[in-house]
Order: C-alpha cells, then structure tokens, then sequence
C-alpha cells in the first residue's frame, strides 16, 4: 500500500511594526511545528513573492504605512487561500466590525491568551487548507481548457449548456458529426469521464480564477 502523501506545510505570515511581537509569534508558531515569515510593514509583505500553499497572515492594525485593515482591503480576493487574522492593542468596536464584515478569520486585542491565539491559528489554516486544494483544481482545469481549440470551446459551450448535437451544429453551422468529433475532443482533454463531469469543470471555470494582489 502507497504511503499517503504528508500534507503541505503551512506558513504563517506575520506583519507587525514592532519587533518583540513578532519574534515571540514567529518562536510561537515555529513550536507548532509551522513556518514563519515575519514583516515590519505591510509594503513589506507585499514585496515578498508567495506561493499557492496552506497558510494565514497575523496581521496587526496599527502599521506605518498601508494599515492592516487597508492591507486586508487589498488581500480581499486572496481572503480563502489565506485567511487574516488581526491582532491589536487598541482596537474598537467599528474597526473589529469592518475587519469581520471584511472576511478577518478573527480578530482578537492584545494582550491575547496563548491558546486562543493557537485554536484561531489551526482554524485559519485548516480553512486555507481546503481553498488552497480548491484554487489546484481550477488552476489544473485552466491548463486543460487552454488546449482547447477555438472550435472545441465554442462545442463545450452549447454542449453544458444543454443544447443537443443538432441544435450546435445549427447554431455553429457545422455538422453533427464535426460536432461530436469536437465534443469527444473536448471531453478528451478536460479529461471529463462523463458529460455531467464536463457540465460542473465548467462551471468551476466561470468562477474564474481570483487575482493576486
């Protein structure tokens, strides 16, 4: 029996202006057994390149340049693959609301409890676990769809959206047998066992892939 692949490590990321905070997160999260990368600033944290893999941003309020709620303004369509969670010592009412309402994992005021700091940390990266799998799969379709030909994906098109052989060849003007050659070739390289399989690759393809910040 195969050995199960062991689940890909997740980093946690740390933006944080003052420094005794982030070096007792980073040794925090390090004894969890994660990766840590540590930021003094949210420009900072923008610079670096990141990579599709499980992880979080610890993120304080507070920052000297893009603040952490504009910087979460920013990650809004990364908000899935990784979760933010904000740390402050004088935060308020409205800027946790506007956190939340915004997508934060969580939102807690220094000083926080060790452990519920841990608890929101497994919880944020087991969330980015599972849309970390998500964005693979659409990435892997998008590969597939790419070596569509212009004629295939116009096939794709009518076929998941219902329409029988005959109505494409009408609608394409081509005959019904151009049609299923297309649509088998289609099939073929989306590597759909079924007509149903293609019907929901399609549909996780209009969904789009989301844009990096």
């Amino acid at each position: 029996m195969p050995t199960p692949s062991p689940a890909p490590a997740a980093t946690v990321f740390i933006v944080d202006d003052d420094v005794s905070v982030r070096e007792s997160l980073e040794l925090l999260v390090q004894s969890q057994g994660w990766a840590a990368a540590a930021f003094a600033s949210a420009r900072e944290f923008l610079s670096h390149r990141r990579s599709l893999a499980p992880g979080c941003l610890v993120l304080d309020i507070g920052l000297p340049d893009l603040n952490g709620l504009d910087l979460q303004e920013c990650l809004a369509a990364d908000a899935a693959v990784m979760p933010i969670i904000f740390i402050t010592g004088n935060g308020d009412v409205p800027m946790s609301v506007r956190a939340m309402k915004a997508g934060a994992s969580e939102f807690l005021t220094k000083p926080y409890a060790t452990d519920v700091l841990l608890r929101a940390l497994e919880h944020a990266i087991e969330r980015s676990r599972v849309a970390v799998a998500q964005e693979q799969e659409l990435r892997l379709l998008q590969a597939r769809e790419v070596t569509l030909t212009v004629r295939e994906r116009q096939v794709m098109a009518h076929v998941v959206a219902g329409r029988l052989n005959k109505q494409v060849a009408g609608e394409l003007g081509i005959s019904e047998i151009t049609v299923k050659a297309h649509r088998g070739q289609a099939m073929r390289k989306m590597q759909a066992r079924s007509l149903a399989e293609l019907v929901v690759m399609a549909a996780r393809l209009r969904m789009g892939a989301r844009p990096s910040c």
